[in-house]
């Protein structure tokens, strides 16, 4: 069966390359004799693995020495909860709330302290980031959260907020590794690895060592940043299969020409596909133009039922996952790392053609 056009925002798309080397590998790593799924993450083998990876993972985001790197479970969802635990001392945090997971984000950290969302854009359907007065920032926050990134409603942060002494703590699940960030301006970054890294099972956090000294001695060791970080994340079993696959993931991305390569491949996938919605009498985008993702690209017909239509037609034209989230509807084309610049030339291709059948 020819492959399809896969634009599911997580678990997304993967590179072919990887997936046919991850093939390759399968029932016999290396010299080992076994595939990665059945060796001890103790073993020799596993630890070369777990370590290239973090070492290119260092070197495509240019991650200072003084931030350590965890591989952790849970997805992203279970940082809703840690970094409160082990961040907060003031019991005070500034949240912005953009989307669904930043929602969500702020009803756990209110399960441990006082958290002020600093602005929303819910009331506008999270359509637009909002606009920030650093006058209004908690001056004795423990961490301010932002999501980089709302896979759901398609928007993202173009500019940083300016908290001063205050670390920036930012959920980067649906946008790690498409465009060159400055580690150094986080204070800790989260990221589940199912949409631009790997299959669900990891977990990245990268975390300035300073914050480290914040987690309790009374905190469960798997909820630890300072225990996970001491022991290399190797408290337990760590989801060994998906960090294997993320280390070729990297290497994909090196060969490729690193995060500058991407971003210019990722910046054009996403003007190509908006430049058609935006030139077209059928489609609409809701997102504020300025504040548009460059992974997540919803768009609608204004008819539901002319919405799933095209999601039928597209899915039997090899176009897959292309409906959107159940709380705004109509269609959304993932476009992560790991789609094609192809994939969107042909889906731009259908949707002309869709458009000219349905006027």
């Amino acid at each position: 069966m020819q492959r399809v056009y896969n634009f599911s925002a997580g678990p997304s798309v993967l590179p072919l390359p990887v997936l046919e080397k991850a093939q390759k590998e399968l029932v016999n790593y290396g010299s080992a004799g076994m595939s990665v799924m059945e060796m001890s993450h103790r073993s020799k083998a596993f630890i070369e693995i777990a370590a290239g990876m973090e070492a290119l993972l260092r070197e495509l985001m240019n991650i200072p020495a003084n931030y350590k790197v965890l591989y952790l479970q849970g997805g992203a969802s279970t940082q809703f909860a840690m970094i409160p635990l082990n961040l907060m001392v003031n019991k005070k945090a500034d949240y912005l709330d953009t989307g669904e997971f930043a929602n969500k984000a702020i009803g756990e950290a209110k399960k441990f302290g006082e958290i002020k969302v600093v602005a929303s854009s819910k009331a506008e359907k999270y359509t637009y980031i909002p606009d920030l007065d650093p006058a209004t920032f908690t001056k004795d926050a423990d961490y301010f959260h932002m999501t980089s990134n709302n896979t759901i409603f398609g928007t993202r942060h173009t500019t940083l907020p300016e908290t001063g002494n205050v670390p920036l703590v930012t959920d980067m699940s649906s946008c790690i590794l498409s465009e060159v960030i400055d580690v150094s301006k986080y204070g800790l970054i989260y990221a589940g690895a199912q949409k631009n890294m790997a299959p669900a099972g990891v977990t990245f956090v990268i975390i300035r060592e300073d914050l480290l000294e914040r987690s309790g001695d009374n905190l469960p060791y798997m909820a630890s940043y300072k225990t996970l970080a001491a022991q290399d994340s190797m408290v337990n079993t760590p989801p060994c299969y998906s960090m294997y696959i993320a280390k070729l993931v990297f290497e994909w991305l090196k060969d490729l020409g690193g995060i500058p390569a991407i971003q210019k491949i990722n910046e054009e996938k996403a003007r190509l596909l908006y430049d058609a919605v935006d030139g077209s009498a059928l489609f609409k985008n809701p997102v504020v133009k300025k504040d548009r993702s460059i992974m997540n690209v919803p768009f609608v017909t204004g008819n539901e039922e002319l919405d799933n239509k095209f999601i039928k037609e597209a899915e039997k034209a090899g176009f897959v996952n292309l409906k959107g989230h159940r709380i705004v509807g109509g269609m959304r084309a993932s476009i992560y790392n790991a789609m094609p610049v192809e994939g969107i030339k042909a889906l731009v291709e259908f949707m002309k053609k869709f458009e000219t059948e349905n006027k």
